[in-house]
């Protein structure tokens, strides 16, 4: 492992706004009272990456509660660290593998789900491990309120197809869809923030795709 990698490892585990496998249970259907210190809805971002787009939600939306979920350390390290430089509060990051989101969070504890640019896991072997493949949506169902939002955005045109099908064979209520995000008309300031990722695959002209549901 790299000296930076090593350097932000342990760099995080002295931020407050960074709660990393069990020291995360505790705050277990209590987030907003426990963690956030107020009533204010909790929305997730899955797999999270840098947090870019956990901060900028949190930025553009002081009235809600953000938490960034992935199991890199060194890469949650970014977004924690310009939450704390910025003064972002409303923002927290949990280092945990996603398999165990329910170990976390309480029935009916989430507002709204992001899956922003997931690996698309293509390989039909690795169907299981898709953020919105069956098994992952048992798992979100339970955890977001009646009415509750699942986000995706991703530019992998597979990933997409897929989880149009589940959400058709599943008969969920589907809210907005395209495959091109940027000349539709769901291309609001919020769907317009733009991760590290995403610019580099715009730059090359790669179309994004966008799908909103519920339960």
């Amino acid at each position: 492992m790299g000296k930076d990698k090593l350097k932000r490892f342990a760099e995080i585990d002295t931020f407050s706004n960074v709660l990393q496998l069990d020291a995360g249970k505790p705050f277990k259907g209590r987030w907003n009272t426990g963690f956030f210190k107020n009533n204010n809805p909790v929305v997730l971002e899955l797999a999270c990456g840098k947090g870019e787009y956990t901060v900028n939600l949190a930025t553009m939306f002081p009235e809600k509660n953000f938490i960034g979920i992935d199991y890199k350390g060194n890469r949650i390290w970014r977004g924690a660290k310009t939450a704390l430089e910025d003064g972002v509060n409303n923002v927290g990051f949990l280092r945990i593998q996603i398999e165990t989101l329910l170990d976390y969070f309480g029935e009916g504890e989430i507002d709204e789900i992001w899956i922003t640019f997931p690996d698309p896991q293509p390989q039909l072997s690795r169907e299981k491990k898709r953020l919105t493949s069956s098994r992952f949506l048992d798992m979100y169902k339970p955890l977001l309120k009646p009415g509750g939002f699942v986000n995706l955005k991703t530019d992998n045109d597979g990933l997409h197809a897929y989880t149009a099908e589940k959400i058709e064979e599943l008969k969920l209520p589907l809210h907005a869809k395209t495959e091109d995000l940027y000349h539709s008309e769901f291309a609001d300031e919020v769907l317009c923030i733009k991760t590290y990722y995403e610019k580099k695959y715009l730059k090359v002209n790669k179309n994004i795709n966008y799908l909103k549901f519920s339960f």
